[in-house]
């Protein structure tokens, strides 16, 4: 069989090296993260590449003129008191799922971080004493305890990877992708007992778009039915908004159903059919689907327009669409959304909109398709199901 070219809009050669010039990471990372060649990327950036902006140092602090020695003894004990005040506040910061935990957690922090900070100073803020560690220190380790350790190391690591983002679920099947031979209640017990656990979800509260117009409406071809037999057979669009600091950033997202894989994406500051239609204009030349493939969304009039409509019988794409006021229709959909705001937009706060289409980009293409293992497709990646039913 042969393999398909890809293509990729100039949108997306923009957003790859806006990425690329904002994350200082060598070109090569980046473009492994992608799953683009070096070469397309280096080739991208001189098109769409800006100016290297220059960087001036920050204006170095006032000097000070000579005091006397008891000014200087003030000065200097001054120093050590913010030195472990700013110890403290960082123990608190690492260490707050640890207090409220077991003495043995609070014991292995301390010997975690005894290189980074001092043994006194963390035993005070973790309320345990100095006494208490050593003699924990100094017990023999037995076996499970030496195994649990090993496998700790593994989960920190995972988890620290995705950013905080795995629970328990994700963290054992990603072990079990890599050999490693261990059940998932041990992973929970261990993850409960030092504090580790994955982004708590917000409550979900549905929001549908309004679909209060006169425009043409096409039938609900799904049922929620959320099945498909390979890639590119059925598509599911939506829009969201991302709050920054200079007002919302929409973003319009087309999925597929079988690989769970965000195949078209588009960032604008509005709503008109043209942000849906980039969406859908990006996921036809990457994918190349054949004809006949399912086209599902909600009743919103950027998809109803005259305009959308047309994209999609260029296509020879099957229109289907939710019934009125029901975001249940399209669950991935909204769950693809769902899962963005938890792990992304619910943590940082956008200054501009240009920051949220970096963070966006390098969210969707970056992760969510390439390393994000998804439930519903068997604890893989999006492009691991599609690489699989190619």
């Amino acid at each position: 069989m042969t393999k398909t070219r890809r293509a990729f809009t100039d949108e997306f050669k923009r957003e790859a090296v806006s990425l690329l010039e904002s994350s200082g990471r060598p070109l090569m990372q980046v473009a492994a993260e992608l799953g683009i060649q070096p070469s397309m990327l280096r080739n991208w950036r001189a098109v769409h590449g800006a100016e290297p902006r220059s960087r001036t140092a920050p204006p170095a602090a006032a000097p000070q003129g000579a005091s006397p020695a008891e000014q200087a003894a003030e000065i200097a004990r001054l120093k050590r008191e913010l030195e472990r005040a700013r110890q403290e506040r960082d123990i608190l910061k690492k260490a707050n799922r640890h207090l409220l935990g077991t003495a043995e957690m609070r014991f292995r922090f301390v010997e975690d971080h005894r290189n980074q900070y001092p043994i006194r100073v963390m035993c005070g803020v973790l309320g345990i004493s100095p006494r208490g560690y050593y003699a924990w220190r100094a017990r023999p380790e037995s076996a499970r305890a030496a195994a649990n350790r090993r496998l700790l190391a593994e989960v920190q690591h995972l988890h620290e990877h995705h950013r905080g983002r795995y629970g328990s679920p994700r963290i054992h099947a990603a072990l079990r992708a890599q050999g490693v031979a261990v059940s998932r209640g041990r992973i929970e017990r261990l993850m409960r007992r030092n504090g580790i656990r994955g982004i708590a979800a917000r409550r979900f509260r549905p929001v549908t778009t309004d679909s209060q117009h006169a425009l043409p409406v096409a039938p609900d071809l799904l049922g929620q039915r959320f099945e498909a037999a390979g890639p590119n057979r059925t598509w599911l669009a939506d829009i969201s908004y991302v709050p920054t600091g200079e007002g919302w950033l929409y973003l319009a997202a087309v999925l597929d159903l079988g690989t769970r894989k965000v195949v078209g994406w588009a960032m604008r500051d509005h709503l008109r059919t043209e942000l849906a239609a980039s969406a859908l204009l990006m996921a036809t030349q990457r994918q190349r689907p054949s004809a006949g493939l399912v086209h599902h969304s909600d009743r919103g009039c950027q998809y109803a327009s005259g305009a959308y409509r047309e994209l999609l019988q260029g296509a020879g794409m099957r229109q289907s669409m939710s019934r009125p006021g029901c975001c249940y229709d399209n669950a991935p959909m909204e769950s693809f959304f769902h899962t963005l705001k938890v792990e992304l937009v619910h943590r940082v706060r956008f200054e501009t909109r240009e920051q949220a289409r970096r963070e966006l980009f390098a969210y969707i293409e970056g992760y969510y398709n390439r390393q994000r293992i998804h439930s519903a497709i068997g604890y893989i990646t999006p492009e691991q199901a599609e690489l699989r039913t190619a």
